[in-house]
């Protein structure tokens, strides 16, 4: 038993509205703060003359740190709990966006150079905290649709910061100019650092078995298939982004046509989020799961026939809802399948499989639609997708 004099354990975390909230808060800061950046720095490259393809690399630097940093991450938290990732989450974007204002002051390849270093510490930095607070948020749940609904919830605050972040840098560039727009989004790993504050600690979890490795992780019964899915359903994310405007531009879409196809498919995301926590007592993360990569596949096969454009914005927002549908049921299994002193770790193997489709994946799509057309492209990854829901019903949840 402890002294009499000494500190009390910290007691488990319980999820409460106000964890919740405050979990939320946490992600906005750091998630707006890199929205913003991938929105503003492409727009100072060009604007000093930089190619499309050198936009095209420092646009790719946000993965690149979250691949190279997530398994140290994922151990951090697990060791450490909430608070110091999320300090450190918030120093790497806090200083990120510093060399970010710096870059206003440079010119040429010194400012590109520094914006590259600035979208790599600001990506890690969002990065490094997601995985605090996703583990976080799925320890306090009781059981799996209590994690549904508090992944539902979390899956709320991307949305949010990719119109807060874009929307308020945007503004600040047009009134008074770059530099700005970077204060401004230095400022916003401070509010992350305040909402942080209102999460409670938590005890820490016991080690690992000694030698042991992330990838031991993989041999878990189910683990290597769920992250497959994960994989397939990101890609279908990735398409989509890619190869919409293209097909769009091809029907002759004019671009806000085309925005707003887009703005469905972001509409339909947040909606079926802020509706799972209403149903998740009726639902089941296998069926969901397969349920999914059927209606996307299906989709996909219908996308290259959408001549219209309120045709391809109803695709788009019925893909909304299937591929909106899946990161509350993918978190909750892998909380379910992991043990719960390595949930950080699992996590940060979604996260490497995440961020290397989203870096690695565009390119490919570039080289096939080149190849052998969209049309192709999207009949190509919906019906992987659909034979991947084959061997999905074999998770257990």
């Amino acid at each position: 038993m402890p002294a009499p004099d000494s500190p009390a354990a910290p007691a488990p975390t319980v999820l409460t509205g106000p964890l919740l909230a405050a979990l939320i808060a946490t992600q906005l800061g750091l998630h707006s703060a890199m929205a913003g950046l991938r929105m503003a720095a492409p727009l100072a490259a060009l604007r000093e003359g930089w190619s499309a393809w050198a936009v095209g690399v420092l646009m790719s630097l946000f993965a690149v740190a979250p691949v190279m940093l997530a398994l140290r991450a994922g151990r951090m938290a697990d060791k450490h709990g909430f608070h110091r990732p999320v300090k450190w989450a918030a120093g790497f974007a806090f200083v990120g966006m510093g060399v970010a204002l710096v870059a206003t002051a440079l010119s040429g390849a010194a400012q590109f150079t520094a914006l590259c270093i600035a979208a790599m510490l600001t990506g890690a930095g969002t990065n490094v905290g997601l995985i605090a607070i996703q583990r976080t948020a799925g320890q306090a749940a009781m059981d799996s649709v209590q994690r549904m609904r508090v992944f539902s919830w979390l899956g709320m605050a991307p949305s949010m910061s990719n119109v807060i972040g874009p929307v308020l840098t945007g503004l600040a560039i047009d009134a008074a100019g770059f530099r700005a727009a970077f204060v401004l989004l230095w400022l916003m790993p401070l509010l992350s650092l305040v909402a942080a504050r209102r999460v409670p600690r938590s005890p820490a979890s016991p080690r690992p078995p000694a030698g042991s490795t992330a990838w031991d992780l993989l041999r878990r019964p189910g683990l290597k298939r769920l992250l497959g899915v994960n994989l397939l359903l990101s890609a279908c994310w990735d398409v989509h982004t890619f190869a919409v405007p293209v097909l769009g531009h091809d029907f002759g879409f004019s671009a806000s046509t085309i925005g707003l196809i887009l703005g469905a498919f972001t509409l339909s995301v947040t909606g079926v989020r802020l509706l799972i926590p209403i149903v998740a007592h009726r639902m089941r993360e296998v069926i969901v799961l397969r349920a999914a990569m059927i209606g996307t596949g299906v989709i996909f096969a219908a996308y290259p026939f959408a001549s219209a454009p309120w045709a391809m914005g109803l695709l788009a927002f019925g893909l909304g809802a299937t591929l909106g549908s899946v990161q509350p049921m993918i978190m909750s299994g892998l909380h379910h399948m992991t043990p719960a002193a390595r949930h950080g770790e699992a996590i940060a193997l979604r996260s490497i499989v995440i961020n290397l489709s989203s870096s690695v994946l565009p390119l490919v799509f570039g080289a096939a639609g080149a190849a052998v057309g969209v049309a192709a492209l999207f009949w190509g990854v919906g019906g992987a997708t659909v034979a991947g829901s084959w061997p999905a019903r074999h998770l257990r949840f």
